[in-house]
């Protein structure tokens, strides 16, 4: 080691004492420190002697309880946890004897969203169930507090027995009916009378975190709500947007905690009453969507006589599977409202339309992709008849833009606005045009479009259906992701959605030069937000279903290739000699409605215009 190196070691040594020595703590800073330590450890001591004192109380509060043999399910306090499985071929159900509930439910014909294992809606501490019963003596009796008897197990059924003793009982009774997801539960009281209080309810406490399901977290929220029926006024639902808590008026049907294409949901023969729904937001990444709670009360006998009957469905949220369950019943319980296929003639033309259709479509055994093609295309030809009214009332307009553009130099200044539309009115009535002419046949066509739109993401034979670069039409195709979040878009980019987007700019220019007859000259400046609303679907869009965006596209790639043909095979020049024959022709020189109402609208208009310049002169 040279001079220069022991000499640059032995300044570091020094600087680093020098530093040291310079940021020591004054004897104030030090008294502070230890002040500051000393109040810490006070306080964590104090919290463990409280934790210590309260676990010590509630060990003696459950002691107390294994103590008093007089307790009428005396047996059932202590016990092993144990688990019981029934199954049908859709759904394995594993039952925990601890409170004798549901402890998870499993649907053997859908996959999670690792594509190989079953969908799990629930399981463990995910869900909670008990029901309180009650006597003089220890007031509420909490069934998930118990530990249940297993008897009469089968592969589809099992009941669970909780007992004061051999002739006295509560039986917990589970059946699945087969192929089906409904399971029946009947709760029997077995000489029970006197030992019970002579209510005729059992309140009934119900919750569970809805599992996040599918790939995208934003759009599956948007579904996952708490529904429920209320007895002749049917289904409602909580917000799905933010946390929400409603107590219910009148008695309930069914209360539904819901996925977007799966539920859990609590049905009563007998009804609930005093029923109090509650659904709290889950935050993105936790791996849940929504946390769901429902207290209620249902009608029970502690006699015996009359069993307590109800059921649960656990399974997926399929239009005609959940219609199924209402044949054969007085009292609907209408759960197929758990799929929404929009507004009430939008939800007609689905039910008894396009899913129809579609299940007709699907049994060809097509891919979902092409399903989704035939039937834009075949919506397509359904509104064909209005689309060419439309266009035909717009090439009328643009042919006659030159006698249009003769009135508007006639009058140039801003005053004689009135005179100009009215001269405008009266032209198209020579002509046997109505500006308004396609505005119906455009409005005809509306509810056709948009059922299409509504019935998309909803329906659950899209999920985990690949199609071209899409792996799963029912939730968003992410072509390319990003390391960074963009604001407004997220942290992917949907192709389908920059497809859907390119065509309906395309449809926007095709569509604004047909419109451009000159008759609005003021509409000139808004066409900057035509074209700007395709811009804005991208952002809106982007998380969407590819299923969605893939139809939105092909039926707007249609449109415009529609609108392509029928420019050019429309003849313009004749169409023009065709209106000119009409003007001349008496009989059809009648004024179409829209244009007689808005030309005496008009004449009305300048009467009192004139009046009131007449008033102001005196």
């Amino acid at each position: 080691m040279d001079k220069n190196t022991i000499t640059g070691l032995v300044l570091i040594a020094l600087l680093l004492v020098g530093f040291s020595f310079l940021s020591r703590p004054s004897e104030e800073q030090l008294a502070a420190q230890k002040r500051y330590y000393d109040s810490i450890a006070v306080v964590q001591k104090q919290e463990a002697a409280l934790k210590a004192k309260a676990e010590a109380a509630l060990a003696n509060e459950k002691e107390e309880v294994k103590k008093d043999s007089t307790s009428l399910f005396f047996n059932g306090i202590e016990g092993k946890e144990t688990f019981t499985t029934i199954q049908n071929n859709l759904v394995e159900i594993t039952l925990d004897n601890k409170g004798g509930r549901v402890y998870s439910a499993l649907l053997k014909d859908y996959k999670a969203q690792d594509k190989t294992s079953p969908v799990v809606l629930f399981n463990g501490d995910d869900a909670e169930m008990s029901f309180n019963f009650y006597n003089k003596k220890e007031g509420a009796i909490q069934t998930k507090d118990y530990y249940f008897d297993v008897v009469n197990k089968t592969d589809s059924s099992v009941t669970m027995r909780l007992a004061s003793n051999s002739e006295s009982y509560i039986d917990f009774i589970y059946k699945l009916k087969p192929d089906s997801y409904l399971l029946s539960f009947t709760i029997q009281a077995n000489g029970m009378a006197g030992k019970l209080a002579s209510t005729d309810y059992v309140d009934i406490s119900w919750s569970q975190r809805a599992r996040q399901l599918e790939k995208g977290f934003t759009y599956e929220n948007r579904f996952a709500e708490l529904m429920y029926k209320t007895i002749n006024d049917g289904t409602d639902n909580l917000s799905a947007a933010k946390d929400d808590e409603k107590q219910l008026e009148g008695r309930i049907d069914w209360i539904a905690f819901k996925n977007q294409f799966f539920s859990s949901v609590f049905i009563a023969d007998q009804d609930f009453d005093k029923v109090t729904v509650k659904s709290r937001m889950e935050k993105e990444g936790s791996g849940y969507i929504k946390d769901y709670s429902a207290e209620m009360n249902t009608f029970f006998d502690p006699t015996g006589k009359q069993p307590t009957d109800m059921y649960f469905y656990f399974g997926p949220n399929h239009y005609k599977t959940l219609k199924a369950l209402d044949k054969g019943r007085d009292d609907k319980w209408e759960l197929d409202n758990l799929v929404y296929l929009g507004w009430p003639l939008i939800r007609l033309i689905n039910k008894y339309v396009t899913i129809n259709i579609f299940d007709w479509l699907t049994g060809w055994g097509l891919s979902m992709g092409v399903v989704l093609l035939i039937l834009t295309i075949l919506v397509k030809i359904a509104v064909y008849p209005a689309t060419w009214k439309t266009y035909m009332s717009s090439a009328k307009m643009r042919v006659l833009k030159p006698k249009i553009d003769e009135i508007n130099k006639k009058y140039p200044k801003q005053e004689d606005a009135m005179k100009k539309q009215q001269e405008v009115m009266s032209l198209y009535s020579q002509y046997g045009v109505s500006p308004m002419g396609g505005c119906l046949p455009m409005l005809l066509q509306f509810p056709i479009i948009v059922s299409l739109f509504m019935f998309v993401p909803t329906a659950i034979e899209l999920r985990q259906q690949s199609f071209l670069w899409a792996d799963d039409l029912s939730t968003y195709d992410a072509f390319i992701t990003f390391p960074f979040t963009i604001p407004f878009l997220g942290n992917h980019l949907s192709l389908f959605c920059v497809l859907m987007t390119i065509t309906n700019i395309l449809n926007t220019k095709f569509t604004m030069q047909q419109q451009d007859t000159g008759a609005q000259p003021q509409m000139a400046a808004m066409k900057w937000m035509m074209y700007l609303m395709p811009v804005m679907f991208l952002f809106v869009l982007n998380d969407y279903p590819s299923g969605l965006n893939y139809y939105y596209f092909i039926s707007t790639l249609i449109s415009v290739a529609t609108m392509i043909v029928l420019r050019r095979t429309t003849d313009e020049d004749k169409l023009l000699a065709s209106l000119e024959a009409r003007k001349k022709d008496p009989k059809q020189m009648k004024k179409t409605g829209f244009a007689a109402r808005l030309e005496a609208m008009q004449k009305q208009q300048e009467q009192m215009a004139k009046m009131k310049q007449q008033q102001n002169k005196k």
